[in-house]
């Protein structure tokens, strides 16, 4: 099974207000399955925008083969540089 950390949206969408988690899913799965686990949260609301992420089950999924998306990794390495 191919895993994939990803960023799921939450949030009402009739006011756009926009708040994300950060989960590891089964890639295969469709966007309203069930997550495999709950990694964090990015709020781009808030002034500076709120990013918090767990590094070790980050690390975890990571040995065990998931695979990142470009915006996660985009948020890891600004985090990184702050």
């Amino acid at each position: 099974m191919e895993v994939c950390i990803r960023m799921q949206r939450i949030g009402k969408s009739i006011n756009k207000v926009a708040n994300y988690r950060i989960i590891a899913i089964a890639k295969p799965k469709s966007r309203d399955s069930k997550t495999l686990e709950l990694l964090g949260y990015y709020d781009p609301t808030k002034k500076p925008a709120s990013f918090s992420i767990n590094q070790e089950k980050l690390d975890r999924w990571i040995k065990k083969g998931a695979v990142m998306s470009d915006t996660v990794k985009t948020l890891i390495k600004k985090s990184v540089k702050k």
